[in-house]
């Protein structure tokens, strides 16, 4: 029984999950009388567009109502911390917050993002943990510090419908990108695919180095023509530095590792991913992800598909 979704654990088997999409998108409104009279609200620390209409469509095609909170549009100010003295310009604190919006709805999604200054903090994941021990509600992750689970379960469910053979070869690839993003996108994926039978590798330059609970028996590749060489899918990624003093900075943007023709000429004819929003001839090279190996686009549909995976299990608890 579902009581929240914020890591692959909380799907697994895959195998089950992945049945449950397929079911979802033949009939995506097979299961209405489950989500009817039922309020999902959907809690936003951060900005959203795919994330944000996905999660929103998949509630209504389960015949779901839906709120949305923006905490940065119209809600008072929250503080987050304990212990603090509230003399500042936060009105209310996150611990009086949570269980009020507990009491106006069923399923609580929430999207608070890491903050790069402070790693122990961003990987303690304190704002979600506090939905799930205070709301008194189910909770799912509309991506977290650490993690972006909806994202991940929609990129296998596009990974099976797409591959070519039984077991594809993956390629997660660090790319450019001007400003500092988190490790969330690309620590999920890696999560994922470890769960899978996939042969998964990851290219990033030194100093890139995802937490190692992450990456577990990935092989890490240095060398990009050697990480291209024959693979069947390639999820280009930004993040920032994970390790020691550099957490959270851009060490550089070296566009060597954006994701261009010539790379893709190195895989097997290889499909190219990317979560979006994408910094085109940064991430990627216009004539790549307008070409036909692109599938961003049935990648960003299939959040749908996940997110109602996620609504009907946990329906299913109410």
């Amino acid at each position: 029984m579902m009581k929240k979704f914020t890591a692959v654990e909380d799907i697994l088997p895959l195998q089950s999950a992945l049945t449950w999409a397929k079911e979802v998108k033949a009939n995506p409104f097979a299961d209405q009388s489950m989500g009817k009279n039922k309020t999902l609200l959907m809690v936003f620390f951060n900005a959203s567009l795919r994330t944000r209409l996905s999660t929103q469509r998949a509630a209504l095609n389960m015949g779901m109502n839906v709120i949305v909170l923006d905490i940065n549009q119209g809600a008072w100010k929250l503080e987050t911390e304990h212990g603090v003295v509230m003399d500042g310009d936060k009105s209310e604190h996150i611990l009086e917050a949570i269980p009020v919006m507990g009491t106006y709805c069923d399923i609580i999604g929430v999207r608070a993002f890491a903050n790069l200054q402070n790693r122990d903090d961003d990987y303690a994941e304190i704002i979600l943990n506090q939905f799930i021990r205070y709301s008194g509600k189910p909770v799912f992750s509309m991506e977290g510090a650490t993690r972006h689970p909806l994202q991940s379960f929609a990129d296998l469910i596009t990974i099976e419908e797409y591959k070519r053979t039984p077991k594809p070869k993956v390629l997660l690839t660090w790319t450019p990108h001007p400003k500092a993003l988190p490790q969330a996108v690309a620590n999920s994926f890696a999560e994922w695919m470890n769960q899978t039978d996939y042969e998964f590798i990851i290219t990033h330059p030194e100093g890139y180095e995802l937490d190692a609970k992450f990456v577990k028996n990935a092989r890490v590749e240095y060398d990009i023509e050697k990480a291209y060489k024959g693979v069947d899918f390639v999820y280009a990624k930004n993040w920032s530095a994970y390790t020691g003093e550099n957490y959270g900075r851009v060490l550089h943007a070296n566009k060597q590792w954006t994701v261009d023709a010539r790379k893709m000429a190195l895989t097997e004819n290889a499909f190219f991913m990317h979560c979006l929003p994408v910094r085109r001839n940064m991430i990627v090279t216009d004539e790549v992800i307008e070409s036909p190996a692109s599938i961003v686009i049935p990648e960003a549909a299939n959040r749908v598909v996940s997110a109602q995976v996620v609504l009907r299990e946990m329906l299913k608890t109410l």
